[in-house]
């Protein structure tokens, strides 16, 4: 069997490369991170014609290899390094044919590295849109390789590109650009030195840490006394390369790319006006943000619904069909009502990555980072900053990795601090549950109560981040001068699959990577919750008992009979009313005799699963922490909830959800527990305007999750920051969330 062709897809971002790398690879691929470091990376298989296969990776966009950011690096090491398991056989260069250009640049680079290079020129299909016309037969004589005319949006070339990957081999690899005329006598040296060693490989090696950071010199050792030239001669140098290599593009595009201008104008720069404007376009985003929150709600229910009750079924069936014991108890009290407290979520979820998804394809989210921009400079942010909390909507870890395209170290520094702050995904089904329990159903022009409290909820995350910078902008006293430079890609209709891709990919990489966390605590907490050491747990149904027989049911339960008693009452009487059925007095006395025993044991019952609870381990460890949340109106069960989230915040209502669900036999929803739980010592329900906006605030704020505090030390390669983090944002969360109770108790 032949080895599998090693394929590097590389490009400028923007350029459709996902696109192809998807059309190339189909489901037939994996996401995960570069050895050592946080970029990910994404292979794939692509099966070529006569039965040959190719392993394909696709590298973070990057604009040449002169080096900005850590992704680009990524890039550069992978092409010098031929070593690297993953250096390619062939590498595939993806173009936009309306930025062609520019583009050219980075492919002459790799072209010069001797390495097979194949350029793709995607977008055919807005050719006649734009008034462009190509000379193929001609690009690829002045450029010396094989090109492929794609539209990933109609999925045409797809085909060409495999053919000329499987062809590899006839590739010519001679350099596109001699680079020693920049500077004659320097590489002359250079060569006396490494007689054996590619030249422009060996600038490339040297002209690294001018830019961004070291990169690993194996195999190349370059003497520590060779390197005479300063950094400043040298970046003259790579101007003067970049000079030559436009100097060579423009002479090939002027013979063989033509644009009529009169096609070109129009649409583009009308939408732009309108959508960067600096009042409408602030307006028309403010639109879309309540247009995505509102839509949230209103698709999302009816499958939510479907599922919470999917749970409880699922739930109460494994009870019916499984013998009593503990096993039957650890899968419906534990893991299933874990797991359907994170599941009930996912349709909520899913639409809010559709909508990002789509705002990203379409080329409008790049205008969002260019008018925010102008809001974030006076806070002392980067305009390169935007685009990490803008991504932290989705998830703040890649959001912090996110971050490495901000060259100056301080402001990348205070954007990875205050990134978290933005609300990400994880914080949604928080949000969620705790808005449908206390904020009230109705409308006002047209947009729900609840809509509107998720986008100022929203709008708190990001305004506490600006400020924050704002503080730490002042503290840390920053005196540097960046400019934000950003392209501005081509309006498009999204691609469906693409979206639908992305949308998969992200939710189940939310749903799996939060189950594994919540299936884990939920079956600690149930464990906890289903047992004890003290005689009050062990005695839990007797002491219960002898307490109702002499006290009665406690008040909430006692009312509970009582306006149910009453209710079925009247629909009995009204069912008579209508001749539905008819029965007797003394049947109409017993069928109520049988509702109140009913009502009465599933009363006992709740009542003995809440004394257990309540003197369970877990109930112990509750009240130990209870005088620390009691001012905040939570009691130790939210308590519980509040300090598990520490792992994930998505975990508080996985862990409510087991909670409640520990001894209870009947069938009801997460939701409808959660309503039912009332304050011991009010007797009101637990989870009111007061509370809900207390701990809606607390969750907006605070640090609940490990894993962005991990990856805050791995970038900035010490624990006092993300300690710092922690600590800062907890405080602040509990004070406001305190005078938040406070004020509205």
């Amino acid at each position: 069997m032949s080895k599998q062709i090693k394929v590097a897809l590389i490009g400028n971002p923007n350029t459709g490369k996902t696109s192809v790398f998807n059309q190339l690879t189909g489901l037939k691929q994996k996401v995960g991170n570069y050895p050592g470091i946080t970029v990910e990376k994404k292979e794939g298989i692509c099966k070529l014609p006569r039965g040959v296969k190719a392993h394909i990776l696709d590298l973070p966009g990057t604009y040449s290899l002169n080096t900005t950011s850590l992704d680009e690096s990524v890039v550069v090491e992978l092409l010098l390094n031929k070593n690297d398991k993953d250096y390619p056989d062939v590498a595939v260069v993806i173009s936009d044919v309306e930025n062609l250009k520019r583009n050219l640049l980075l492919f002459t680079q790799i072209k010069d590295l001797r390495i097979p290079v194949i350029l793709v020129i995607n977008m055919a299909d807005r050719m006649s849109r734009t008034g462009i016309s190509l000379d193929i037969s001609l690009l690829e004589e002045k450029l010396d390789t094989k090109i492929a005319l794609v539209s990933t949006r109609k999925g045409t070339g797809i085909e060409r590109i495999k053919e000329l990957i499987t062809d590899y081999k006839n590739l010519s690899i001679s350099p596109n650009i001699d680079s020693t005329v920049i500077a004659p006598e320097y590489f002359d040296k250079l060569k006396a030195t490494f007689p054996n060693e590619d030249l422009y490989k060996l600038w490339l090696v040297i002209t690294q840490d001018v830019n961004f950071m070291p990169i690993k010199r194996n195999p190349i050792s370059i003497p520590s006394s060779f390197d005479t030239k300063s950094k400043s001669e040298l970046k003259r140098l790579q101007q003067k390369e970049t000079i030559l290599r436009y100097q060579f593009i423009n002479g090939i595009l002027k013979q063989a790319y033509k644009v009529d201008l009169n096609v070109a104008k129009g649409l583009r720069a009308t939408l732009d006006k309108v959508l960067t404007h600096k009042i409408f376009g602030y307006a028309i985003f403010f639109i879309i943000l309540l247009t995505i929150f509102q839509a949230i709600y209103d698709w999302s229910s009816y499958p939510m619904d479907f599922i919470d009750e999917l749970f409880a079924s699922a739930s109460e069936w494994v009870k019916d069909s499984l013998p009593p014991g503990v096993f039957t108890n650890l899968i419906a009290e534990g893991i299933l009502a874990g797991i359907g407290g994170i599941v009930i979520f996912i349709p909520q979820i899913a639409f809010l990555f559709l909508f990002i998804a789509l705002l990203e394809e379409s080329g409008y989210m790049s205008r969002v980072v260019f008018l925010m921009d102008k809001l974030m400079r006076p806070f002392g942010l980067s305009g390169k900053s935007v685009v990490p909390l803008i991504s932290g909507t989705a998830c703040a870890i890649p959001a912090i990795m996110a971050t490495r395209t901000i060259e100056n170290w301080k402001e990348r520094l205070i954007t990875i601090l205050v990134t978290p702050f933005t609300t990400c995904s994880a914080r949604l089904p928080v949000y969620l549950i705790i808005i449908a329990l206390v904020i009230p159903e109705g409308r006002v022009f047209g947009l729900s109560y609840q809509a509107l409290t998720l986008m100022l909820l929203y709008l708190l995350g990001f305004g506490a981040a600006i400020l924050s910078a704002m503080i730490l902008n002042k503290i840390m006293n920053i005196k540097s001068k960046t400019f934000f430079v950003m392209e501005m890609p081509n309006y498009k209709l999204p691609l469906i699959k693409n979206v639908v891709y992305t949308v998969w990919e992200k939710t189940k990489s939310f749903v799996l990577g939060a189950g594994k966390i919540i299936l884990a605590i939920s079956i600690i907490l149930w464990f906890l919750g289903s047992n004890g050491f003290s005689d009050d747990f062990t005695n839990a149904e007797t002491i219960v008992k002898n307490r109702i027989e002499n006290q009665g049911y406690t008040d909430f339960h006692k009312s509970n009979i009582e306006n149910s008693l009453q209710s079925y009452s009247i629909a009995l009487k009204d069912s008579i009313d209508k001749k539905v059925y008819t029965i007797g007095q003394a049947s109409i006395i017993d069928s109520l005799r049988t509702k109140e025993t009913s009502l009465q044991k599933k009363a006992e019952n709740e009542e003995i699963a809440s004394y257990k609870l309540e003197n369970s381990y877990m109930g112990y460890m509750g009240k130990a922490i209870e005088p620390i949340v009691r001012p905040l109106g939570y009691d130790w069960k939210i308590g519980i909830a509040v300090l598990t989230s520490f792992a994930a915040r998505e975990v508080f209502v996985g862990t409510l959800a087991t909670i409640y669900s520990v001894g209870s036999d009947e069938e009801e929803t997460i939701k409808n527990r959660m309503a039912a739980e009332v304050d011991p010592k009010t007797r009101k329900p637990l989870f009111n305007m007061a509370s809900g906006i207390s701990l809606l605030l607390f969750y907006a704020f605070a640090m609940q999750c490990m894993s962005t505090l991990a990856i805050v030390k791995r970038e900035t390669n010490t624990w006092k920051w993300p300690a710092a983090q922690l600590v800062f944002m907890s405080l602040f969360a509990y004070i406001v969330a305190l005078i938040a109770y406070q004020i509205l108790k």
